[in-house]
């Protein structure tokens, strides 16, 4: 599976686990001890490459409940490549439970990554993760370590059916909570699709941010190839997890690390896998921030690029109607990226040391619906795309949408402004009868950002007023500085920058001031004065939360912004972290 051609094998004292277990000193002698007192005979380490497995299995995290089992998959095939596998657990960002968002910790957990590996004797490593932020976290951590590394997807849940009809998570229940809202489904219903929708291990089974950023880190090659689409509970799941585990062997004795390997064609890869997805806007910001970390130069201007020529061709939710077990059956990413040759760049290699030619040469579609070609897309360019960047007066620095999920009689709208200074403000008044607004208004929700929540949770996806869905209104202009589920839709701009709790424009907006959207032309203005506006600047006072405490305070003080990938400014690339001392 790994490509030898043209590598040198490394010896054995190359390896940085050796400096742990090689040398004739006290400390070496306790490192082999303790190693001997968990159970393992000399044999069985010594003398070979130490695997680890980062782990982000927990009882809190339902997409990754499988993976205490992947991790033994892994270490059969650790072992049998002649490796010795240690596992070490993470951080569990289970998308649905963690609070406020688990955007706040990615952060955490791709230090936590780093430091693990660094901390321990890991001559190469299995990423086991998955669920939405959980992706970039370890591929971040690990680009910033540079030792080998294979990323090991958690994979899709099965296909969810209520009553005969097929539901994926997140995008049918936010259509679900509208109707529970409108009276159009009972309390008992409702109560019924809690235990009908998500019915298997595994992520999302729409195409959300988990299976967007699994895709995309299949298309940039940390991932076998074809593994991102394998349902969680198919058979097959286990059998690949064992070959990661036989690929990084190979992949340690050899030097494979990302720095050897990894491009910015690499990343245009998976921007172009991601925009043929219909994938979710969070990605945006991942990609940015991953990049960072490999010092390639990336920008929204990267992504626009290829947004302009790269239509969605995967009829899944929330852009189509099928879901990740039917792409999985249709051929997976591989096929995708077969009809996607034109925009790729063939030469790009991956952990397994082959170039994508060769990871798609014998690719097949077996159903050209769930995969179209480009002649037959499932939204043509003409009617929007994965991600357009906005900006404007109200988005300097950048803003997003999926405008291939925005409605047609909005792509050019002007509304007056309804604004909302916190999520816990819109809750409060969103179902009041006697809210001012009609389907011209465009709702603001500002303090929603990286600084302002803080974390940028998924709140972009404002709720339609309860008084217009009486009204069979369904979709509205909607802008926020934060994020939203990659398994929704509608006309949502996300992602403002710089956000309203530093200054950004957002913070001046005032209920009733006319904003206008153009998606065509990609702008996003408000019609106020300049002298307006200097006038409000001088007298804008935060209103966000601060904290002088806890990871949010350190949060708080060093991220970035949405366009600049929302990673901390240390953590970017620098000067390489030198190897620890052992004395």
């Amino acid at each position: 599976m790994f490509n030898k051609d043209g590598l040198t094998r490394l010896p054995l004292q190359a390896l940085r686990s050796q400096r742990w277990y090689a040398p004739e000193t006290i400390r070496a002698f306790a490192h082999r001890q303790r190693t001997q007192q968990m159970g393992f005979a000399r044999e069985e380490f010594l003398g070979k490459p130490v695997i680890g497995i980062i782990n982000t299995w927990s009882d809190m995290s339902a997409c990754h409940a499988h993976l205490r089992e992947r991790a033994e998959a892994v270490k059969r095939g650790v072992w049998a490549a002649g490796g010795f596998p240690v596992e070490l657990p993470a951080l569990s960002m289970g998308e649905v439970m963690v609070k406020p968002t688990t955007m706040l910790y990615r952060n955490f957990l791709s230090m936590e990554t780093e430091e693990l590996l660094r901390q321990h004797p890991i001559d190469g490593v299995v990423l086991l993760g998955g669920c939405d932020k959980s992706t970039p976290a370890l591929l971040m951590g690990a680009i910033s370590m540079d030792i080998p590394a294979l990323f090991c997807p958690a994979g899709p849940m099965t296909t969810g059916k209520w009553r005969g009809q097929v539901t994926g998570a997140g995008t049918h229940t936010k259509k679900f909570w509208d109707q529970l809202r409108l009276g159009a489904i009972t309390q008992h219903d409702w109560v019924e699709l809690e235990g009908a929708m998500t019915r298997s291990i595994g992520t999302c089974n729409t195409m959300g941010t988990a299976s967007t950023m699994t895709s995309i880190a299949e298309a940039m090659g940390f991932t076998l190839p074809g593994a991102s689409a394998i349902p969680a509970a198919d058979s097959r799941h286990p059998q690949m997890a064992s070959r990661c585990g036989q690929t990084i062997v190979d992949m340690v004795w050899y030097g494979h690390r990302p720095s050897r390997w990894l491009k910015k064609v690499n990343f245009l890869n998976g921007i172009v896998v991601y925009m043929a997805l219909g994938g979710s806007t969070n990605a945006a910001i991942h990609l940015i921030a991953m990049a960072n970390r490999a010092a390639i130069p990336l920008t929204l201007d990267d992504l626009t690029a290829v947004s302009r020529r790269v239509p969605v061709l995967a009829n899944l939710f929330p852009s189509g109607n099928a879901l990740m077990e039917d792409f999985f059956f249709a051929g997976g990413l591989p096929a995708l990226m077969k009809k996607l040759t034109r925009f790729l760049h063939l030469d790009a290699q991956g952990v397994t040391h082959q170039p994508v030619s060769q990871w798609i040469e014998n690719a097949v579609c077996y159903d050209d619906d769930i995969i179209r070609d480009v002649s037959n897309p499932v939204i043509p360019l003409s009617q929007g795309s994965a991600l357009t960047v906005l900006r404007g007066n109200l988005c300097p620095d950048g803003a997003v949408m999926k405008s291939s999920a925005a409605s047609p009689a909005l792509r050019c709208h002007t509304g007056p402004a309804l604004v909302f200074d916190s999520h816990e403000a819109l809750s409060a008044a969103i179902d009041d009868p006697d809210l001012d607004v009609t389907q011209d208004t465009v709702l603001i929700l500002r303090n929603a950002g990286p600084v302002g929540a803080p974390g940028m949770p998924e709140w972009g996806n404002l709720p339609i007023p309860k008084k217009l869905l009486e009204q069979g209104v369904t979709d509205m202009v909607r802008i926020s500085d934060a994020r939203m589920s990659g398994t929704h839709y509608g006309t949502c701009i996300l992602h403002v920058a710089p956000e309203a709790a530093i200054g950004g424009p957002l913070a001046l907006v005032q209920t009733g001031d006319l904003i206008t959207l153009d998606i065509a032309g990609g702008t996003l203005n408000m019609q106020v004065e300049a002298e307006e506006l200097a006038r409000r600047r001088a007298a804008f006072t935060p209103t966000h939360p601060v904290f002088d405490r806890s990871w949010a305070a350190l949060y708080q003080q060093h991220v970035t912004q949405a366009n600049e990938g929302c990673d901390f400014d240390f953590l970017q690339s620098g000067r390489v972290v030198p190897e620890p001392p052992i004395f």
